[in-house]
């Protein structure tokens, strides 16, 4: 498609199903139609509207002129030694984003992001050097999905989606919103609602606003202190919505039956690791259905912390343990290739690069 046509219609991807049956209302169209073409963009992966046979030509004439399909476009990939992949990927303006696709032997999993940069300035993540660019449409949002499963072999294919890359999901609370109805919708993507989790660092109007959209998300905290000081220090929001305002909104917030809230705690040397720390985070988690995602620090050059011991680690887990917690040791994935958990600043092997700078790399 020519660049200006881009200007004049709308990408599909990204396109609600509230949204495309209001259109049609006033088309004049029966809104069943909907479902119809979703079924040829979703699931038969149909990209030319003259191609949906069972559409009238008028109404395939109408979608054509009002919609184009447009998906990120994979700029690079980088190749860790554990077999996950890191994706660079270019939006139509140039914007760049991180996604990784880490497999293991039950599932295949893409972490995707939300945000061009992020603006809540944690200090552990390198993702915040970047600052907050944009945010991403629910079509970038979605589209870093389509993108990369269509390059995956079968076997490959995406079947867990964590919404934890650049970016604070919340923060773009409408966009994430639609991506998520259209990537758990039968109609659309058909992803499980219990194989896609949301990640946030705890804004909470924004998951008062959530638990009313009825969508069985599961939601992943970034919690990494048991004080308000150390937490106001790690994670400025925090200053916002303090733990005891975050801890009362978990408490409180409805989940479907056998559900938990994931606890994710990054575990700093010196700073978070403690035996009083552990102490304190029990306290403050009882009550709340969770488990524990305790996370080693994944360390970048430019970083001021370090992870704790090994031995460390495990003693803070066993206290967890004792106190009749789920408690996991996450398994660092490519780390090798700056693409774990708050590594995420468009990198590549060419070195940083801005997000919002053309890029021209070659393919690996």
């Amino acid at each position: 498609m020519n660049p200006s046509d881009l200007l004049k219609t709308q990408n599909f991807f990204g396109t609600s199903e509230a949204a495309l049956k209001k259109l049609f209302a006033d088309w004049g169209v029966a809104t069943y139609r909907v479902n119809q073409v979703f079924t040829w963009v979703y699931h038969y992966h149909c990209r030319d509207f003259n191609e949906m046979t069972n559409l009238s030509k008028s109404l395939r004439s109408q979608l054509a002129e009002h919609f184009h399909f447009s998906l990120p476009k994979i700029q690079n990939r980088t190749f860790s030694k554990d077999g996950s992949i890191k994706y660079l990927l270019e939006m139509n303006d140039g914007a760049v984003v991180e996604s990784v696709w880490m497999p293991s032997d039950s599932r295949k999993t893409l972490c995707l992001s939300t945000q061009v940069g992020c603006r809540l300035n944690c200090s552990f993540c390198l993702t915040a050097s970047l600052g907050l660019k944009r945010n991403l449409t629910a079509g970038e949002i979605i589209g870093q999905h389509i993108a990369i499963n269509d390059e995956l072999k079968e076997e490959d294919r995406i079947t867990n989606v964590v919404f934890m890359g650049m970016g604070e999901p919340l923060d773009n609370y409408g966009p994430v919103v639609d991506a998520l109805r259209i990537m758990v919708s039968p109609q659309a993507m058909k992803v499980s609602t219990r194989k896609v989790t949301v990640s946030t660092s705890g804004l909470v109007e924004k998951m008062k606003s959530f638990q009313e959209e009825d969508l069985p998300i599961n939601l992943a905290i970034s919690l990494n202190a048991s004080d308000n000081a150390t937490r106001d220090r790690l994670m400025p929001v925090n200053k916002k919505y303090p733990i005891e305002v975050l801890m009362d909104c978990l408490k409180k917030y409805p989940l479907k039956p056998h559900r938990r809230h994931t606890i994710e705690y990054v575990l700093l040397a010196g700073i978070n690791d403690s035996d009083e720390d552990a102490q304190r985070l029990a306290k403050w988690l009882k009550g709340v259905p969770c488990k524990i995602n305790l996370i080693p620090f994944n360390a970048f050059d430019s970083s001021e912390y370090r992870p704790p011991s090994e031995q460390r680690v495990l003693k803070f887990q066993n206290y967890l343990i004792e106190q009749n917690f789920s408690a996991f040791i996450r398994q660092n994935r490519a780390t090798d290739i700056l693409g774990a958990c708050g590594q995420l600043a468009t990198q590549s092997a060419s070195g940083t690069l801005d997000p919002m700078s053309k890029v021209a790399l070659v393919n690996k």
